[in-house]
This record gives C-alpha cells, structure tokens and sequence, in this order.
C-alpha cells in the first residue's frame, strides 16, 4: 500500500511538472489564486462541526495600559523634530509677509528680519522669478531660506543668497556664486485647443513654448488644429539640481495638419546662432513673424473703423492686444531711429533696419527701453506694452514702412528668407543633424507611450 501510494504520487508530480512546462501562467495564476484562499479553503476542509453561524458568540474585553499614559502633547513631541521643505518662484508684489506665507512660514522674527537686512531685501522682495526654497521647523520657524537666480547676461554662474538661523536665533546672511549647470529636457504634446493649453498639459514652461512660433514661420500658430503633435529637445540651466531658467530649444518637430516641420539649433563658428530645417537650409527670416513673443491679433492691416474717431479709416499697421507690461521686441537688426513721444502714437519708437529703406514703428508704449542711435540685434527687447497716445486699451501698434510707405508686415516678413549653412560646416551640421533626430524619436516615444 505504501509503496502504490508514493509510486501514485511520483507519477502525479511528474505529471504536474510537465504541465507546468507546457502552461507556466496558467499553473503560476493557479497557485497563486490558491494560496490567496488557501485560509478559505482550509477552513471548508476542517468544517465538520456544527455551521459556525449557529455557534454561540462570547466578548471577552481586556483592560491594556496606555504606553504614553501620563504624559503631555508637549512631551510626546519634544524629541520629534522634523524639518519641512518648500519652494516658490518671486513675484514682484512679494512683500516679507506674503512670501513666507505662500511658504507655509509662520515666523515673525523672520519676517523682520528679511524686511530689515539690506542684503536679503534686496536681492529676494520686488523680483521676478527667482527661486526660493525654504527649510522650516514642524513649529513653522524658519531654519533656512536660499534664494537662487542668474544675473542678466551670465548664462554660466548662479547667485546664491543663504539665510540661515544661528544658534542666537538670529540670522545670518551670505551670498556667493557657483557655477550654472546646462541640461537637456525631452517634450511633447498635442494640440487639443490651444498652444499654451497643450504645452501648460505637458508641463513645458512658457518661455520654451514662446520660441515655437519665431521657429517654425510658416506655421499660423493661432489656427492650430486639433490633432496637431509636437516634440521639443530643450536646454535648462539649474542650481543645485533646481530648474532655474528654461533656455532655447535645441531641436523641434510640429505635425501641423499631417505636414511635418523639423528645425534644430545650430551656430557656425563665429557667426549668429539660428535655426536650420535637417537639410541646413535656413528657417531665420530678416524679421520676426512678430515684436511680442506670443500674442492675439486685435487689428490687422486693412480698413477698420477707428474706435476714436468714430470714421472708417485705412488701419496702416498691425494691432496685438497684451497686457499692460508686456516686453515689445525689435522684429529686426537695426538702428533706433527715434525713441519718444509723438501725440497718436504716445511713447513709440522707430527702428531703421539692416535694409536702409524698412522702417519699422512701435506705438502706444508704457514705457521706452531704448534711446536714438542705439545698435539693436533681432529680438531685443526696446520697451513694453501700454496705452499711451490715442488708445482704448493696452496694445502694441505696429506698423512696417519700406521707402516710407506703408506695408503689410505679415507680407514683409512672409519674403525675407535668411542664407543656408556655408559648405564648410555642412559636415558637422549634419552630422549634429542626426543626433537631434534620434532626440525627437526619443523625445516623441516616451510621450506616445505616456499618452497611452
């Protein structure tokens, strides 16, 4: 009997084991599923008894002894000390109050103290876009509090402000320099209304998404349509593995209504950075598509009817509606020809471009930026947006002269293709090339893949 019982169960395991080799999920799944219920089934196996349900049911209550009995909150927490972190960006409203307080910061003589101390009044309240980040008690005392940001012009070193509690209670305050560090960032999106929507949905700053529309100027990047793709290779300058600025795309794909546009940055030694399309020829115009960086159309060039004068009226420039503020560019390399007040116009500058008979003119300015014969290179900035001279509301008049008479500045710029790659550099520009395109594959499986 023993001996039929264990030949039995030799014979079982080996049948067992070559169904494990033809069906390794299916056993695996079984097994599992088993000894997930195996409390179950255990259970069902030793139920001979009388059905539990019909059993009778007894509570038995124990007295246990608090661990922590006696003791105070204020105990209890003395030995737990944590510290909380947290980081913002500047604003130019900050006050002291309102910037530890978005902070999550409760901590008077911080408070004082960063109002009071030249060196961390000046460099962290009334700025724009400068990180903070924040290290705090569980009490919501501040412990330290590091302000980084690049100064104007210096794409290599970072600014570092330390605030740091003594063992005083006071604070000390140093600042030092150290250097930037340059990393490349993979993006993508598609297009479900908008621009912005689609690049705030994919995380990607503003100032990347800025960019596409000077890239690509054959795109009419305010009648996108739904469907259109895009993937982005761009360049971040961090501190202390923080993302402090985000700097210009290196490379980009646009699908827009099934037609694919590519353009990558290159620079020629010695020559102007600009972008290319992968075949080297030029995607740089003479000017940009636009002086803001991003905008809506409010008036184009044609007849309108004035909202001042009451008349119908030949419109002579190109009207873009922004907020109060916004930085107003120069579309092209140039001279200032005059910068000041003329009575329509109100603030308004004229720059006399690289091609002696274009003039182009920036009306209704808040502010002016630039004074008369100074040098401008494409894309400096030369004042903001206002309401000055003879307007309803904030926006930039624009207008494009040639010969002094006016031109439609959509048609200008349409015309005014730059110069491919010089034969010199077309081996390294290709070559660069297809490192760019592997970027973008790269760049647009890991979005396809999140997507789905």
């Amino acid at each position: 009997m023993t001996t039929r019982f264990f030949s039995a169960g030799n014979a079982l395991l080996a049948r067992l084991a070559q169904s494990l080799q033809r069906h390794p999920k299916r056993i695996t799944a079984a097994i599992a599923g088993l000894l997930l219920t195996a409390g179950g089934g255990a259970f069902a196996v030793a139920s001979l008894g009388p059905d539990a349900d019909s059993l009778p049911i007894h509570t038995v209550v124990t007295p246990v002894e608090s661990l922590v009995h006696g003791s105070t909150l204020a105990e209890l927490t003395d030995d737990t000390r944590f510290s909380l972190y947290r980081s913002e960006y500047t604003r130019n409203t900050d006050t002291a109050e309102s910037l530890l307080q978005r902070l999550g910061i409760a901590d008077p003589q911080a408070v004082s103290f960063l109002r009071s101390n030249p060196q961390a009044s000046e460099n962290v309240l009334g700025r724009t876009g400068r990180l903070v980040t924040a290290q705090a008690g569980n009490d919501h005392q501040l412990e330290k509090l590091v302000v980084r940001w690049v100064v104007e012009g210096n794409n290599t070193d970072f600014q570092r402000l330390t605030l740091q509690r003594n063992a005083e209670g006071s604070f000390d305050v140093a600042i030092d320099s150290a250097p930037l560090e340059v990393r490349t960032r993979m993006a993508g999106g598609t297009i479900r209304s908008t621009l912005f929507a689609a690049t705030d949905a994919a995380g990607i700053p503003d100032h990347v998404a800025t960019q596409i529309a000077d890239i690509f100027p054959d795109i009419n990047f305010h009648r996108l349509f739904k469907g259109d793709r895009f993937t982005f290779v761009y360049e971040t300058l961090e501190a202390d593995g923080e993302l402090l600025r985000s700097n210009r795309i290196l490379s980009a794909q646009f699908i827009n209504r099934g037609k694919t546009y590519e353009a990558m940055w290159f620079q020629e030694p010695g020559q102007r950075g600009s972008y290319y399309a992968m075949d080297g020829s030029s995607l740089r115009r003479a000017y940009l598509q636009a002086p803001l960086e991003f905008t809506r159309i409010s008036s184009n060039f044609s007849n309108r009817f004035h909202p001042i004068l009451k008349t119908w009226r030949k419109h002579l420039g190109t009207d873009y509606a922004a907020p109060t503020g916004t930085k107003v560019r120069t579309v092209g390399d140039g001279v200032v020809e005059f910068a000041g007040w003329q009575n329509g116009f109100g603030n308004v500058v004229y720059v006399k471009h690289t091609n002696a008979s274009h003039v182009t003119v920036y009306g209704h300015l808040s502010r002016i930026d630039v004074q008369k014969g100074q040098r401008l290179e494409q894309g400096d900035g030369i004042g903001a947006v206002g309401s000055t001279g003879w307007s309803t509301g904030p926006h930039l008049h624009f207008e494009f002269r040639v010969n002094g008479v006016h031109q439609d500045p959509q048609t200008i710029v349409a015309g005014s293709a730059a110069n491919p790659i010089s034969e010199k550099v077309k081996q390294a520009f290709h070559a660069q090339a297809g490192q760019m395109r592997d970027l973008l594959a790269s760049a647009a499986l890991v979005y396809n893949t999140t997507a789905q």
